[in-house]
């Protein structure tokens, strides 16, 4: 992978570097990750509190982590666990759901955030709509650990929203044309 590991309110020593590299190594054992794939590593202190967020862009998808913990090197440890277990649910997903298609690799450009703040958008993305089917749709919301994805239904042939709902399960809103 090509690391780009960032420090905020905290210096990157060598030890701290080779640490991250060590671990994020590991996840190699699930898929082949090219010498070429991004990896961007941003190391935060606030308050004593060590925060670290890892995205690796993959031919498989967006894998993102984010954990906050007093020690830095625990959070690293805990970080690596949950890009873990992204990794394993989506194999997961496509293992059960399209055996057929499990080769077949796909890629997220952009997903939208919107950070509301007295009803004014504060950012905004533009994304690319990737035409896939609903599950596919849930496995990349999942991957990416977002609460929502949109999506182009390949079915439908038009934009849908694929989200996860607080009582659990998820919801699909379709646009009409």
């Amino acid at each position: 992978m090509r690391y780009q590991i960032v420090g905020k309110n905290i210096e990157i020593t060598q030890a701290i570097e080779s640490k991250i590299v060590r671990k994020l190594e590991y996840l190699e054992k699930y898929f082949i990750i090219k010498d070429e794939t991004p990896c961007r590593v941003v190391v935060s202190v606030q308050s004593h509190v060590h925060k670290i967020e890892v995205t690796i862009n993959t031919k498989a998808g967006i894998l993102r982590g984010e954990v906050a913990t007093n020690d830095l090197y625990s959070a690293i440890d805990l970080v690596v666990d949950k890009l873990e277990d992204q990794i394993r649910r989506v194999k997961t997903r496509y293992d059960r759901t399209h055996r057929e298609k499990l080769g077949k690799t796909f890629v997220l450009d952009e997903i939208k955030d919107l950070d509301l703040k007295d009803e004014e958008p504060v950012k905004t993305k533009t994304i690319h709509v990737d035409a896939l089917d609903l599950d596919e749709a849930i496995g990349r919301m999942e991957m990416l650990g977002h609460t929502f994805f949109i999506y182009k239904d390949i079915d439908e042939n038009r934009i849908a929203v694929v989200y996860k709902r607080k009582a659990g399960g998820y919801g699909l809103i379709e646009v009409l044309d």
